[in-house]
């Protein structure tokens, strides 16, 4: 299916937000995820089913100061 990952077009397979956190290689344990602008904890990402043109942000923190 085709989704929308931080601002750029993506095919994937996966249909749960865990799963394509897998597939594209982002380290589940430390990012933060928002899918369609709502904000979902790391609990709930495998339960969390994507469909066509759902809108996924995968954000890292980041050091610095």
């Amino acid at each position: 299916m085709r989704i929308e990952i931080n601002g750029t077009s993506q095919e994937v397979e996966a249909d749960t937000l865990d799963a394509v956190l897998e597939e594209l290689g982002h380290p589940r344990e430390s990012v933060a995820t928002a899918l369609n602008g709502e904000f979902v904890p790391r609990g709930e990402r495998g339960d969390t089913r994507l469909r066509e043109g759902d809108r996924v942000e995968v954000l890292a923190p980041m050091k610095g100061g």
